[in-house]
């Protein structure tokens, strides 16, 4: 073997550095745009929102970047509270997810926490195979989990795109159910009447969000199992 195939095979990176550098570089060019648009449009718009926050709603979604809950929505800087992860699950052993949701309801006094979904979610579409991806499949266990409860119905819709749009509704259902068996959302309907918990599931085809008539704001839907001593149950919605 000759010397100049003993030497390991140079990569110029140059190119790939500059793309990185580009990337990197937008968004702080990003940045300042967004900065100078707001000021534009208000001069005292980083004042008022450096004063702190008072958001109605914690959106609990999903963490693919095509579903901004601001740009969903409509609404502010300061007028969202958000959690999102794999597929917008709600794990009772999940203790970021379960400090967001204490401080959402408990210090902000949110009146809506609102878990979103979205047709195509990969984590569901992950969910619903029977291939290894690493680590994640133990938080996609949880998925597994759903579609074990509703199989009945699952099992029997042929077309692949709309079994996983409707496992993708189910799972939406099911992480509202998980949110509303906590102790936070009980002890918080025992002592407030304006709070309430709600499913969507947007559509990225069209932008517009389906809700899935969910809404649940006390515990009077949850098997007994679930119902904590001390939660009077107020009107059901």
């Amino acid at each position: 073997m000759s010397s100049t195939e003993n030497k390991k095979q140079v990569i110029d990176t140059t190119n790939i550095k500059l793309a990185q550098a580009d990337s990197y570089n937008a968004l702080i060019k990003g940045n300042a745009e967004w900065v100078e648009r707001k000021l534009g449009e208000d001069s005292d718009f980083f004042k008022k929102l450096a004063k702190g926050q008072q958001p109605q709603v914690l959106w609990i979604g999903c963490s693919d970047s095509r579903v901004p809950a601001n740009e969903v929505t409509g609404t502010k800087a300061g007028e969202v509270f958000v959690h999102r992860n794999i597929a917008n699950v709600c794990v009772h052993s999940d203790m970021n997810m379960l400090s967001v949701l204490d401080y959402a309801v408990n210090v902000l006094k949110v009146k809506h926490v609102i878990v979103a979904g979205h047709y195509g979610c990969g984590g569901v579409a992950a969910a619903m195979s029977n291939k290894q991806f690493g680590l994640i499949d133990n938080w996609l266990r949880h998925i597994k989990d759903v579609y074990r409860l509703h199989s009945y119905e699952l099992d029997r819709i042929t077309d692949e795109t709309q079994k996983l749009n409707r496992l993708v509704e189910l799972n939406v259902s099911e992480q509202v159910y998980n949110l509303c068996k906590t102790s936070i959302i009980q002890n918080a309907w025992m002592e407030r009447h304006d709070l309430e918990v709600h499913g969507w599931v947007i559509n990225l085809g069209t932008g517009l969000v389906k809700d899935l008539k969910v809404t649940s704001s006390s515990p009077n839907n949850l098997g007994y199992v679930y119902e904590l001593d001390g939660v009077n149950a107020v009107a059901a919605h």
